[in-house]
């Protein structure tokens, strides 16, 4: 959902590509996986899609939060309107990177739900999906998907484990 946020904030140009996301303390001090990013650096937008759905980096999904939305919780609150708006009734959200929060609930039903409008609202912008590594300050970063590449019909969308 963090990435369907920033696709419809993309289409709706708020934003480009080439905008700078600022980096808050709070971003820099997420469990991993993340990228190691540090207060007060920026990332762009290009670079944050391709670190979310590469590594799952999630300083890099509260730097988004925190740009797009002004606070991680204003930032899922928009997440969890656009999940009723698009049909996901059992889904909300506390949090833009899915990590372990009590508050925080879904359904497989509601999952699909995002992949497959996340696939037919923003085709433009599903390669992203299947970017199998990402360099940021040197480091290279391989795909969490370990599917992607190895099984036919796997075309990315999910990194994480939850």
């Amino acid at each position: 959902m963090t990435l369907y946020l920033v696709f419809e904030d993309l289409d709706a140009g708020r934003i480009s590509k080439d905008t700078p996301l600022k980096v808050s303390k709070n971003a820099s001090v997420q469990a991993p996986s993340k990228l190691g990013l540090k207060p007060g650096q920026t990332i762009t937008v290009d670079q944050a899609i391709r670190a979310l759905v590469t590594k799952s980096a999630n300083d890099v999904a509260v730097v988004v939060a925190e740009n797009l939305g002004g606070s991680v919780s204003g930032f899922a609150d928009r997440m969890t309107r656009t999940a009723k708006a698009i049909g996901m009734p059992n889904t909300k959200y506390v949090n833009p990177h899915g990590l372990p929060n009590s508050g925080q609930t879904t359904t497989a039903r509601d999952q699909a739900t995002l992949a497959i409008q996340t696939m037919r609202r923003f085709p433009h912008y599903y390669d992203y999906f299947q970017t199998r590594s990402f360099t940021w300050k040197g480091a290279t970063y391989g795909n969490h998907n370990k599917l992607l590449g190895r099984v036919k019909g796997v075309d990315g969308l999910k990194t994480g484990y939850i």
